[in-house]
C-alpha cells in the first residue's frame, strides 16, 4: 500500500486484500454495475408486461390462467432471492451470485428462444379470442418445456435481485459522511437504471415479439443478459467486494428466538448492562460488530441473560448459542422484528401492480392503439409513458430535491425512509381508483358501440389506449417513491452481516403481492360466480362484460385501508441510531424515533 492511502474497512479486493479507498468501488466503479442492472432489465421487463399475451395468444390459457401464470412467474421469481441472498452472504459472496445467476437467466431465456421458433414445441397457430375456435392449451413436455426455462428465468432474476443491489452499495463506506450520500444517490440510479432498462424493453423488445416473432423476442433478451455478464464482470479487478462471512445471519436470528422462549420465565435485570455481550478488548471482538441496547421488543432480551457469570475462570466456557445470545444479536433480530410491519404494509402495492402488468394489457387489447395512421403502439409498450416521465424526474429527485430537503430536515436522504415509502402507497391506491374509472369508460364506449363482443386487436374500440396511460403515469411515480425508499430502508437499517437478505424484504414483499393477486382473483371469481352473467368478475376471455371496473375499487379501498395500518406502524418504528443523519444535522435531527 502507497504512503497515504486509506484503507476499507470490512472489504476486499478481488485477490482478498483490503480495498482501497480510491482504488477500489466508489462511484466510478458502480456505473458498472447500473449499466447491467440496466440490462437484466431490458432482458426481463419486457416479460412482465407481455408474457400474459404470450400465455394467451400462443400457449392459449385463458384471460385469468395467464394472469395467474405470470403473477406466479413474477413471484417466483422474487421470493427465490431470500435464497440467493443466504447462499451470497454466507457463503458464495455476492459478486459471483450475480454471475452464476445470470448464467441461469440466460439458458432459461435461450430455452424459451428455441420452444418460441418450433412449431412443433407450442400449440397449433389458433386465435383465441374467436369463441367459435378450438384452440388447444400447451400441455404435456412442451408445457414442462415452457415452465422449466419460465422458472429457469425467474431464479437468474431472483439471484441478480438479490445481490447487485448490494454488491453496488457495498462500493459505498457509510461511515464515510460523502460516500454515504453517494450510496444514496446509487439507490435512485438503480431505478433509473430499470427505468432505462425497461424503456428498451417496452419499446423495441416488445415491439419486435408482438411484430418480429416471439423467438426474436426472447432472443434479443438473451443477447442482452450476456452483455450484461460481460458489463459486470469487467469490474472485477476495481470492485469493493463484501467478506464473506461463512456463518448464517439467518441463524443467529432463529438462536434469539429459541433463546428467548427457552428463558421466557426468567426476570428481566434492571440494568441492561448485565445483558451478556463479549469483551471488546478480547481479540474475538476484532472482527465483532457491537450494537447498544434499545429498549424495544424486551421479549427478546430474555436471550440475553446470563444464569450464571461467564469469564471467571482462565478459560471460561462458550455459551450456548440457543440458550444464551449477545446484546448485538438480539439487537439485530430486534431490527428485523420492526422491519416486518413495514414489510407487510407494501404487499398490496405489489397487488396493485400486478394488475397493471395483466388486466390493464387486456383492456389495451381492444383499445385503438394508433399514435399515426402508420404506426400502432403495443398495449404493453404503455408502460413506457411513466418510465420516460421517471428518466425525466429521477435525476430531478436526486439532484435538486433532496440537496433542498437535506438542507430543511437536516438528514442526508432528504425525508425519511418511511416518508417516501407512504407517499407511494397513497399514491397507488390513486392509482387503482383512476383504473376502475378507466375500465368504466372503456366499457361505456364498447356498450354504447354496440361493441362488447368486438374480437381484441381485430375489432378495436372507438377509444385511444392512451386514456390508460393515466393509471400507469401515477403508479409509475408510486414506484419512485416505495420501491426506491424500500430498497434503502432495508439496506440502511440491516445489520452488516445480513446486508443482502434485508433488501430482499422488498423482493419478497414483491412476491407475496404477485402471489396474493392470483389467490384474489380466484376468491373473487368464485365469490361473484353467481352474481355475474359471466360467470365471476374476471372470468372468461371477453374482458368487455367483466366486472374489472369493480375490481380496481375493491384494490383501491384496500390499498386506502392499507395505507393507515402502514401510518400506525410506521409512527412507532424507531431508526437505527444515526442512521438517516448527515453531517450536517443538528442535534434535534439525532433523534432515534421516526417522523412520518
Amino acid at each position: 500500500m502507497e504512503k497515504g492511502e486509506e484503507l476499507v474497512e470490512g472489504k476486499v479486493d478481488w485477490k482478498g486484500r483490503t480495498a482501497i479507498k480510491n482504488k477500489h468501488g466508489g462511484q466510478r466503479f458502480s456505473s458498472l454495475i447500473l449499466a447491467s442492472f440496466a440490462l437484466e432489465n431490458m432482458a426481463t421487463v419486457a416479460l412482465a408486461v407481455n408474457l400474459v399475451t404470450y400465455f394467451n395468444g400462443v400457449m392459449h390459457f385463458s384471460i385469468a390462467d395467464a394472469a395467474n401464470e405470470l403473477t406466479n412467474y413474477m413471484g417466483t421469481a422474487y421470493i427465490l432471492s431470500i435464497v440467493v441472498a443466504f447462499l451470497a452472504d454466507a457463503y458464495i459472496g455476492r459478486f459471483y451470485a450475480v454471475l452464476v445467476s445470470a448464467f441461469i437467466e440466460l439458458v432459461g431465456l435461450g430455452l424459451l428462444a428455441v420452444q418460441a421458433h418450433y412449431p412443433k414445441l407450442k400449440p397449433p397457430t389458433c386465435v383465441i379470442f374467436d369463441p367459435t375456435a378450438d384452440c388447444q392449451q400447451v400441455h404435456g413436455g412442451n408445457a414442462a418445456l415452457l415452465f422449466v426455462a419460465l422458472y429457469l428465468v425467474a431464479a437468474g432474476t431472483a439471484g441478480i435481485k438479490a445481490a447487485l443491489p448490494t454488491h453496488g452499495a457495498d462500493q459505498f463506506d457509510e461511515k464515510d459522511p460523502q460516500e454515504a450520500m453517494q450510496m444514496s444517490s446509487f439507490f435512485n440510479g438503480l431505478l433509473l437504471a430499470l427505468c432505462v432498462g425497461g424503456a428498451v424493453s417496452l419499446t423495441l423488445v416488445v415491439w419486435i415479439q408482438d411484430n418480429k416473432g416471439w423467438d426474436k423476442g426472447f432472443g434479443v433478451p438473451t443477447l442482452a443478459i450476456f452483455l450484461a455478464m460481460i458489463v459486470f464482470a469487467v469490474g472485477l479487478p476495481r470492485y469493493r467486494i463484501h467478506v464473506i462471512q461463512g456463518t448464517s445471519a439467518i441463524t443467529e436470528i432463529i438462536q434469539v428466538l429459541v433463546a428467548s422462549f427457552r428463558n421466557r420465565k426468567l426476570p428481566l435485570p434492571d440494568d441492561p448492562a448485565e445483558l451478556y455481550e463479549i469483551d471488546k478488548d478480547k481479540e474475538a471482538a476484532t472482527e465483532a460488530e457491537f450494537l447498544p441496547h434499545r429498549d424495544i421488543y424486551r421479549f427478546l432480551d430474555k436471550a440475553a441473560i446470563q444464569t450464571t457469570l461467564l469469564g471467571n475462570s482462565d478459560k471460561p466456557e462458550t455459551p450456548n448459542p440457543w440458550k444464551l445470545c449477545r446484546v448485538t444479536q438480539v439487537e439485530n433480530a430486534k431490527i428485523i422484528a420492526g422491519m416486518v410491519p413495514i414489510f407487510c404494509c407494501t404487499i398490496i402495492m405489489t397487488l396493485c401492480l400486478a394488475q397493471l402488468q395483466t388486466f390493464s394489457i387486456e383492456q389495451g387489447l381492444t383499445m385503438d392503439t394508433r399514435v399515426a395512421n402508420s404506426f400502432n403502439i403495443p398495449p404493453a409498450s404503455l408502460p413506457i409513458l411513466p418510465v420516460i416521465f421517471m428518466i425525466i424526474l429521477i435525476p430531478v429527485y436526486d439532484r435538486i430535491f433532496v440537496p433542498y430537503a437535506r438542507g430543511i430536515t437536516g438528514l442526508r436522504t432528504g425525508i425519511t425512509h418511511l416518508q417516501r415509502i407512504g407517499v407511494g402507497l397513497v399514491l397507488s391506491a390513486i392509482s387503482m381508483a383512476t383504473s376502475a374509472v378507466m375500465e368504466a369508460l372503456r366499457k361505456r364506449v364498447a356498450r354504447d358501440n354496440n361493441m362488447l363482443d368486438a374480437i381484441p386487436v381485430l375489432q378495436p374500440l372507438p377509444i385511444s389506449v392512451f386514456w390508460l396511460s393515466f393509471q400507469y403515469f401515477i403508479f409509475g411515480i408510486a414506484d419512485l417513491f416505495t420501491y426506491v425508499g424500500l430498497l434503502e430502508f432495508f439496506y440502511s437499517e440491516a445489520p452488516k452481516a445480513i446486508k443482502s437478505i434485508s433488501t430482499c424484504f422488498l423482493w419478497s414483499s414483491m412476491a407475496l403481492g404477485y402471489y396474493f393477486s392470483t389467490v384474489v382473483v380466484n376468491i373473487v371469481n368464485r365469490a361473484t360466480k353467481g352474481i355475474t352473467r359471466s360467470g365471476g368478475w374476471l372470468a372468461g376471455n371477453n374482458i368487455n362484460r367483466n366486472h374489472l371496473n369493480l375490481f380496481y375499487w375493491l384494490l383501491s379501498i384496500l390499498s386506502v385501508i392499507n395505507f393507515f395500518v402502514y401510518l400506525f406502524v410506521a409512527k412507532r418504528y424507531k431508526y437505527r441510531p444515526q442512521a438517516l443523519v448527515a453531517p450536517i444535522a443538528n442535534e434535534e435531527n439525532k433523534n432515534n424515533k421516526a417522523s412520518v
